[in-house]
């Protein structure tokens, strides 16, 4: 069981009051294993990746953050040992994450293993997640202090059903809050909330993420009222929408009084294989993690922001969040 009050991080447990200022929804590197070993990405080299991710946190504590959620989990290319390299050069605190992320269906080896399928057994999903929490990632020590979960355009899969499920078991076992993959413009957010609940899970304790990729303030409105917090998470991905309907609908929910259900990031990385760096250059360059910081706050406070509002958004939510909760 995590103990209360501490969060697990890359470098060990830390109280949840010395986070500071944290970006609670990015990546550090996001590749495919299996495509990874069998067709390289030409712009994939792992010591000069290690040496941007350490610069780019280097830069990062030089703008006031002192922690990065990483949410790169199973599906994604998570490489913990990996991370863990860059983590052990950084002042900046990296916390790791559970979860698997799919859209749809999981791979093959789950559709044998777990309960009342062929080889039967235990759900290994729910094994992963805990060993994850409690024990390390894969050899490493390194517990994670996340859980996430997905759901994108084709809604909750059987598979996408399981993953969910699973991760509310390791919720209740461990107290690690959960965060959320949504499909804004299907509103699926609504959909998670309820089938976490029935499994126990209470909205308090779940980011639903990507809300800042939408501007319906109704539906925003209708998450943040059931208690969950809104992952204003995007910033940068104008590809998707521009930072200015981003930052306009964060200031209208200040005003309405939600500083305290939102949480700011990004969902960047520092090298995606799923969009590469000279793809982000080209198309996404404010993409990055240090965007917040340099251009989103300055908006932020242009349209009536208070520092106090950002203190909220920026250290006290995520604080409060990621404090587990047994």
């Amino acid at each position: 069981m995590t103990g209360t009050g501490e969060v697990q991080t890359f470098s060990g447990p830390v109280d949840a009051h010395d986070l500071g200022v944290t970006l609670i929804h990015e990546h550090v590197f996001v590749g495919h294993p299996e495509l990874d070993l069998n067709f390289p990405h030409p712009e994939w080299d792992e010591a000069a990746a290690v040496e941007t991710a350490v610069a780019g946190l280097d830069r990062l504590w030089e703008l006031g953050v002192r922690t990065v959620v990483d949410l790169t989990v199973l599906g994604l290319g998570r490489d913990a040992a990996r991370v863990a390299r860059v983590a052990a050069r950084s002042r900046v605190r990296l916390v790791a994450s559970t979860g698997y992320y799919t859209a749809d269906v999981l791979p093959p080896y789950f559709h044998t293993h777990g309960p009342g399928l062929l080889v039967g057994g235990p759900d290994p999903l729910v094994e992963m997640f805990v060993g994850d929490i409690e024990v390390g990632i894969a050899g490493t020590g390194v517990r994670a202090g996340m859980l996430k979960v997905v759901t994108d355009r084709p809604g909750i899969t059987p598979d996408v059903a399981r993953v969910i499920a699973a991760a509310a078991v390791a919720h209740q076992q461990t107290g690690v809050p959960i965060t959320t993959h949504t499909h804004a413009p299907s509103q699926n957010g609504r959909d998670q909330l309820v089938l976490l609940a029935e499994h126990g899970v209470a909205a308090d304790r779940v980011i639903v993420g990507h809300c800042g990729d939408s501007e319906d303030l109704d539906y925003l409105r209708e998450l943040a009222d059931a208690g969950a917090t809104l992952g204003m998470d995007r910033f940068g991905m104008e590809h998707v929408l521009g930072d200015a309907s981003r930052v306009r609908t964060v200031l209208e929910l200040l005003r309405l009084g939600y500083a305290d259900r939102m949480v700011l990031s990004h969902d960047a990385a520092f090298f995606s294989r799923v969009t590469p760096p000279s793809w982000r250059a080209a198309h996404a360059p404010n993409w990055h993690m240090e965007n917040l910081h340099r251009r989103i706050v300055p908006m932020l406070r242009e349209g009536g922001a208070s520092e106090d509002d950002l203190e909220q958004m920026l250290v006290r939510n995520p604080a409060r969040l990621l404090t587990p909760s047994r």
